[in-house]
């Protein structure tokens, strides 16, 4: 079997059909953003996650292929939709030829990268964790009229920037973000995200790091 490659991933028709039917279903919903900007910014942070530490060149691509497709399952619902995703992954990947060692990676990954049921049950799996659940941004908001009753809408407006960094020598990984307050209160941050911050601190732990998260030059967790 030929391997299958990043590029394929994105340039494949049927799986952008599904990002952005997918994506659809969140807007009907009322979700942020979750289209090719977020799947792209989570394959570029995973990736890069995994290259800095160090690594195959195999497993980052997978990273890149994972960390693109994870959001394929909120085509079938929101509910459960890591593990649909996954089991469309797998025939998709399936069907382009992936060796069956490959597509494992990549499905057990996306299967583990919902809030709920999430696990970094490998190194695929912790970097989409960490990419995915850091991504907080002004772009992500659809309508800016709902900042005023959505607090997830509003704090992602609140997010004037945001990045990760790691730093191998302080072994640790840290999301440094610019909140604008007036906005929203730190507080409105933790109220929606600290699952999601906790998740982040295991998957770092899987590395052997400590996941710290910065906002406005202050260490907060």
């Amino acid at each position: 079997m030929l391997p299958v490659t990043y590029e394929m991933v994105r340039k494949s028709e049927e799986i952008n059909t599904y990002i952005r039917q997918a994506d659809a279903s969140l807007i009907a919903l009322g979700y942020t953003e979750h289209s090719f900007a977020h799947v792209v910014r989570c394959a570029e942070t995973a990736s890069r996650l995994l290259s800095e530490l160090g690594a195959s060149e195999r497993e980052v691509e997978l990273a890149r292929i994972a960390a693109y497709m994870h959001d394929i399952g909120n085509l079938v619902n929101r509910v459960d939709h890591a593990q649909s995703g996954a089991v469309m992954a797998f025939r998709i990947l399936d069907k382009m030829g992936m060796p069956p060692e490959d597509t494992a990676l990549v499905v057990t990954a996306i299967g583990n990268h919902d809030e709920g049921t999430a696990y970094p049950v490998n190194g695929v799996a912790a970097a989409l964790i960490l990419a995915d659940k850091t991504d907080v941004r002004r772009s992500r908001v659809r309508n800016q009229a709902t900042i005023t009753f959505d607090i997830h809408d509003r704090v992602n407006w609140a997010a004037e920037k945001s990045e990760v960094r790691l730093d191998k020598a302080a072994r640790t990984v840290t999301l440094q973000i610019e909140l604008d307050t007036a906005v929203c209160p730190v507080m409105d941050y933790f109220e929606i995200f600290l699952t999601r911050m906790l998740l982040c601190r295991k998957a770092a732990e899987f590395f052997g790091l400590t996941f710290r998260l910065e906002v406005n030059g202050q260490l907060l967790l």
